[in-house]
C-alpha cells in the first residue's frame, strides 16, 4: 500500500500558479547567463568567475528541485487530504440541517443536524418523504435554480432552501462510468427554522393598527317610532352594546357624534370580528324598547396604509360604499381591496324625496350648460335600462338640447319599445345612436348619462366615459368594488326599486309641467314593472307615488301589458326551465335556461328565475343561460336571501333581490358547479 501510494506520488508534478513558481527559478538563471556573456565580453577573467557562480545557481536550483519536489507536492497533497476531512467534519457537524436527496426523493447523505432533526440514523437509506410527509416532491428543483419549501416537523416550522447541483461534468471526467441520459443531478437542501421569525411575523401584523367609522344608519327614523321619554333609554342601550362589542375585541371606540363612532384597534381584533362575521351587525337589531324600527349599522374600516391618517381616509371611502350599498353592513379597506360583510336585510325607503329633488336640479343644470346629451344603460339593454333613457332624453329635450340613447345589439325584449319610440319620433336627429355614432358625436361639451348601472365594464359603450368631462350615474344597483371615476354628478340610490322608479321622480322635480308622450310614458312605467315583478317584489311608497305619477302623463297597462307578450318558443322556454329547475340545499332552486333558437335567452332566464320564487320553500332561484360564449346568471329573492352577495361572489352584483353574474371560459356545468360551491362555502360561514 505504501510502495504503491510512493508510486503515484512519484507521478504528480507542478501546475498552475506553483508551475509558475518554477519558471520564475529557471528564468532567473538564465537571465544571469546573459549577464556572464556581457562580462566575458568586457573582461575574459571576469566573466570566467561570474559563470562559474551562475552554473553552480543553476545546478543548485536543478538539485534542490530534483531533492524536494516529490516533498513538496507529498505535502499538498496531504494538506488537501486534511483540509478535505476538515471541509467534511465541518459540513457533517454543521449547526444548520443539511442534506443531499436524488430528484425522486431518496436520500443520499444527511449531516449530524438533519439526522437529529428525523431522528432516523439511517436516513440515507430513506425517501425524503418518509422522513418529513409534508414535503412536496414536485417542488424538488430539476435544473441549476434553486427553490423553497415550507415544512411543519415536531411542531417546528422549517424553510427548506434547496439548489440543484448537475453532476454531468464530474460523471463524464469518472473513469468506467457512463451516464445514461443527460440531466442527472442531485439537490441540496437546507432546513432553516423560521418558527420564532414566523411568530414575530405574526405578533407584528396582529398589533398593526386599524382606523374605523360606525355610524347608525336610521338614527332619526328609529328614535321617532319610540316614545319621547324613551329616546335616550334607546340612545344608551345602542351605545352600550357597541361598546361592549369593541372592549371585548380589544378596541378603542369614542363617540363622535350622536349616531357617529371612531373605532380603533390592531389587526388581530379586526381578525375575531370578521371570525364572527360582525355579530354586532345583528345584535343591535334586537334592541326594541318599543321602536317599531330597528336600528341598524354601517361600518367602514381603513387597513395597511402608510400612517393614521391615511387609514381614517381609507375608513371614511368604506363608510360611503357601505351607505352607497344600502347600509347595515361591514366594508373593510385594505388598500385598494374592498371586503364587504353584512348587507342582509333590505335598506329602508326613505319618505323624504329631498334627495331626488336635489339631484333633479342639479341634473337640470348640468343639461343646461351642455350642447348636447347621450344617454346610455348597461349592455344587453332591458326595458329599465331603456324607459330611463327615455325619461332622461325627454328632460333634455325640456332644455331645449338634443338627446339620444346609445343602444347596442336589439333583443326581443326591447324591440317593440324601440320600434315604438322610433315610429313616434318626429325629430330631425335620431333618438337611437350606435356606438360609432355615439363617439364621434361626443365631446368635451357633451353630456353622457349612464342610468341602471354604476360599473364602467358594464356600461353599453365605455369608451364615452373617457371623452367628456361631464358624466352622470343614474342608478339602483348597490355599488361594487369597480365604479365610474370622477362623475359630476352620482345619484345612486339602493332602495329604490328600478331605474325607471328614480328617473320619475327626477322628472316631476325637473319641471313641474313636464309633457310626456304616451309611448315615453308606457316605457318609463314598463321598466319599474320589470323590475319589481308587477309590484309585487321591493315596492315601497315611493314606488306607487312613480307609478301613479306616470299614470297621470299617460302611461296605459293595457298597451304595457301587449308589449310584454312573447311568442311560443319564448315561453316553452321559460317552462322548460322552470320544469327542469333543481332545489339545492333544501332551499335554492337552481335550473338551466335552454337557448337554442332564442333571440334573447337572457331575458327569458330572468322570467324563469322569477317564476321559481313562486314555489313553496324557494328562498332564493338562479337560472343559468348561455349566450354569446358566456354564461349568464339571474339570481331573484323574496325577503330572505341576500342574491347580490352571493353574485358578488362571482364577480357580478345587483339588489338584495334581483342580481346577476357573467361567468367567461366555462361551460355550463361548470358554472352551476361554481354556483353550488359558493352558496356551500357561503351558508357554511353565515354569510347568507
Amino acid at each position: 500500500m505504501k510502495a504503491d501510494g510512493v508510486k503515484n506520488k512519484a507521478h504528480l508534478k507542478y501546475s498552475g500558479k506553483l508551475m509558475r513558481h518554477w519558471y520564475w527559478c529557471v528564468l532567473l538563471p538564465l537571465l544571469l547567463l546573459g549577464l556572464t556573456a556581457a562580462v566575458l565580453y568586457v573582461n575574459t577573467l571576469a566573466g570566467l568567475m561570474v559563470g562559474g557562480f551562475t552554473a553552480a545557481i543553476l545546478l543548485t536550483v536543478l538539485l534542490l528541485d530534483l531533492y524536494y519536489r516529490p516533498r513538496v507536492l507529498t505535502e499538498l497533497v496531504d494538506f488537501a487530504n486534511r483540509y478535505h476531512s476538515m471541509e467534511h467534519e465541518m459540513l457533517k457537524k454543521s449547526a444548520l440541517p443539511h442534506g443531499l436527496v436524488q430528484t425522486d426523493g431518496r436520500v443520499l447523505w444527511m449531516n449530524d443536524r438533519l439526522t437529529e432533526l428525523t431522528g432516523k440514523k439511517n436516513g440515507g437509506h430513506r425517501n425524503i418523504t418518509a422522513l418529513f410527509p409534508q414535503f412536496d416532491l414536485s417542488c424538488l428543483p430539476i435544473r441549476e435554480d434553486g427553490g423553497n419549501a415550507e415544512i411543519t416537523h415536531n411542531g417546528r416550522i422549517y424553510n427548506v432552501s434547496m439548489r440543484c447541483i448537475p453532476l454531468d461534468e464530474m460523471i463524464r471526467e469518472l473513469p468506467g462510468v457512463e451516464a445514461v441520459e443527460d440531466g442527472n443531478s442531485v439537490v441540496e437542501l437546507y432546513f432553516f427554522d423560521i418558527t420564532e421569525l414566523n411568530a414575530l411575523k405574526k405578533e407584528n401584523f396582529e398589533q398593526k393598527s386599524i382606523v374605523g367609522l360606525i355610524y347608525m344608519d336610521n338614527y332619526e327614523e328609529a328614535a321617532d317610532s319610540v316614545e319621547d321619554v324613551r329616546r335616550s333609554m334607546l340612545e344608551a342601550l345602542i351605545d352600550r352594546r357597541i361598546n361592549k362589542y369593541v372592549l371585548a375585541m380589544g378596541g378603542l371606540i369614542k363617540k363622535l357624534e350622536k349616531d357617529k363612532y371612531l373605532l380603533v384597534m390592531n389587526q388581530k381584533g379586526l381578525a375575531a370580528m370578521e371570525e364572527d362575521r360582525f355579530s354586532i351587525l345583528e345584535d343591535v337589531k334586537t334592541v326594541n324598547i318599543g321602536n317599531s324600527i330597528s336600528m341598524t349599522l354601517s361600518i367602514g374600516i381603513g387597513l395597511n396604509h402608510p400612517d393614521y391618517a391615511q387609514n381614517y381616509e381609507a375608513s371614511r371611502g368604506a363608510m360611503e360604499m357601505a351607505l352607497a350599498r344600502g347600509g347595515d353592513q361591514v366594508v373593510v379597506k385594505d388598500h385598494e381591496k374592498l371586503s364587504f360583510f353584512g348587507g342582509k336585510t333590505q335598506r329602508a325607503e326613505r319618505n323624504t324625496r329631498v334627495r331626488a329633488r336635489v339631484k333633479a336640479q342639479a341634473l337640470r343644470e348640468l343639461i343646461n350648460t351642455r350642447e348636447r346629451v347621450i344617454v346610455m344603460g348597461h349592455k344587453i339593454t332591458d326595458i329599465d335600462s331603456l324607459g330611463a333613457g327615455v325619461g332622461i332624453c325627454r328632460a333634455a329635450q325640456e332644455a331645449g338640447k338634443p338627446a339620444h340613447i346609445v343602444l347596442g345589439d336589439m333583443n326581443s325584449g326591447i324591440r317593440p319599445w324601440v320600434q315604438a319610440l322610433q315610429g313616434e319620433d318626429s325629430r330631425e336627429e335620431k333618438l337611437f345612436l350606435t356606438h360609432e355614432q355615439a363617439i364621434e358625436m361626443a365631446n368635451q361639451n357633451t353630456a353622457v348619462v349612464v342610468v341602471d348601472t354604476n360599473r364602467p365594464a358594464m356600461v353599453e359603450c365605455e369608451e364615452l366615459l373617457y371623452l367628456t368631462r361631464t358624466v352622470v350615474v343614474l342608478d339602483h344597483h348597490r355599488q361594487g368594488t369597480e365604479q365610474i371615476e370622477n362623475a359630476a354628478l352620482s345619484y345612486i340610490e339602493p332602495s329604490s326599486s328600478s331605474a325607471c322608479e328614480m328617473i320619475a321622480e327626477i322628472l316631476q322635480y325637473y319641471d313641474e309641467e313636464i309633457r310626456l308622450r304616451p309611448v315615453e310614458a308606457d316605457s318609463i312605467y314598463a321598466g319599474i314593472i320589470v323590475d319589481t315583478n308587477n309590484f309585487v317584489a321591493k315596492t315601497g311608497i315611493r314606488t306607487f307615488e312613480a307609478a301613479a305619477f306616470l299614470r297621470r302623463k299617460g302611461a296605459d297597462m293595457t298597451r304595457v301589458r301587449k308589449y310584454f307578450r312573447n311568442d311560443m318558443d319564448t315561453y316553452k322556454a321559460r317552462a322548460e326551465a322552470v320544469r327542469h329547475a333543481e332545489a339545492f340545499m333544501g332551499s335554492y332552486a337552481i335550473s338551466i335556461c335552454p337557448s337554442e333558437g332564442l333571440e334573447s335567452p337572457t331575458v327569458i332566464g330572468a322570467q324563469a328565475a322569477n317564476e321559481l320564487l313562486n314555489i313553496i320553500g324557494v328562498k332564493a332561484s338562479f337560472v343559468l343561460t348561455e349566450f354569446n360564449q358566456k354564461i349568464y346568471i339571474s339570481a331573484r329573492a323574496i325577503d330572505e336571501v341576500n342574491v347580490q352577495i352571493i353574485m358578488e361572489q362571482l364577480g357580478g352584483g345587483g339588489h338584495m333581490n334581483i342580481a346577476g353574474a357573467q361567468l367567461e371560459n366555462v361551460s355550463l356545468e361548470e358554472a352551476r358547479v361554481k354556483l353550488k360551491e359558493v352558496l356551500t362555502q357561503m351558508t357554511k360561514e353565515g354569510a347568507i
